[in-house]
């Protein structure tokens, strides 16, 4: 039997009201004790607004974005749902810690705007509910999830890959940011431009001189060869087709997946340097300066193939 993510959060709403409504009432008490003991009954009052209570109450989209966080956290090993805490954040990988749900293989999670592989994030995303809240309420489940998060799309499917694709990375760099200092981003985005051509996520505690190129030859030429067979389908619909809306519906396709299948070839020429470079990182040195030196090839020259490069290693004000 399956579970509801629905009546999980209305049980998580309760007990975040409750806890805020006890908080804000010791709070308060506090307030009566004070005014009583230095005799301020005619300068202050007792009472608290809710914005300066020091607890969070339930909100459904920064809630369900969280769970989305945690389930890619999954996905790449971070967390486990075998043991509390941080599973892996370096250091030697094992995997007895996972049993119930295991991490992507090889540490590169592609993310696509249309369904064209099994083991894209969605994929991914659709077999960890299965394993939390059961096959049974997956439907339910992902519904509940896609409204929450009120993104754009026909389906809960098309809403929830639209915020993988739109979405995910900014508010994952907006969590992971350190006031005055900027990004600190631990899942990185390698994205090639904005006809969302190749987009795959890798956790950087996993990174190794091998990254980049499996990334290239199994996710990114991959990638660029499903474009190419879905031109010809288009095309092959445009020229036998006699259906006048088939027709321009293939034919605007079509001219998005040769964009799309462009900037794949332009960025592979980005990507190549870089992986022949087999660039190692010292997670010592930081987010910034590994930003930086995981797209600088062994020729010196920087090659911008990751997400928000300029804000992310900007300098330290």
């Amino acid at each position: 039997m399956g579970y509801l993510i629905s009546d999980r959060y209305k049980e998580w709403e309760t007990e975040c009201d409750d806890r805020f409504r006890q908080l804000k009432a010791n709070e308060e008490e506090l307030n009566r004790i004070f005014i009583d003991i230095y005799g301020l009954q005619d300068e202050l009052t007792p009472e608290v607004e809710d914005k300066d209570v020091t607890v969070r109450r339930a909100d459904l989209q920064r809630d369900v974005k969280s769970l989305i966080s945690y389930a890619v956290g999954c996905m790449f090993g971070r967390y486990s749902l075998d043991v509390e805490g941080l599973a892996y954040a370096g250091g030697e990988w094992d995997e007895s810690r996972y049993i119930t749900f295991i991490p992507d293989r090889d540490n590169i999670i592609p993310i696509t705007d249309e369904e064209y592989f099994e083991d894209d994030i969605l994929g991914l995303f659709c077999g960890w509910l299965k394993k939390v809240y059961g096959k049974d309420t997956l439907e339910q489940n992902l519904d509940f999830i896609a409204k929450a998060l009120g993104s754009r799309g026909d389906t809960s499917r098309e809403k929830i890959r639209n915020y993988f694709l739109n979405d995910f990375f900014k508010d994952h760099c907006q969590t992971y940011s350190v006031t005055g200092s900027g990004k600190r981003p631990i899942y990185w985005l390698f994205d090639s431009g904005k006809q969302n051509g190749f987009k795959a996520l890798i956790y950087l505690h996993r990174y190794n001189v091998d990254t980049i190129g499996n990334l290239r030859v199994d996710y990114l030429h991959r990638m660029q060869r499903v474009y190419e067979s879905e031109i010809e389908r288009m095309q092959d619909m445009i020229d036998h087709s006699t259906n006048s809306r088939e027709v321009g519906v293939a034919a605007k396709r079509k001219e998005k997946l040769q964009k799309q299948l462009k900037e794949c070839r332009d960025y592979d020429e980005k990507i190549g340097h870089l992986a022949l470079s087999r660039i190692e990182l010292d997670l010592d040195d930081g987010v910034k300066v590994n930003y930086r030196k995981l797209q600088t090839a062994s020729d010196g020259k920087f090659y911008e193939v990751l997400a928000d490069s300029r804000n992310i290693m900007a300098k330290e004000r």
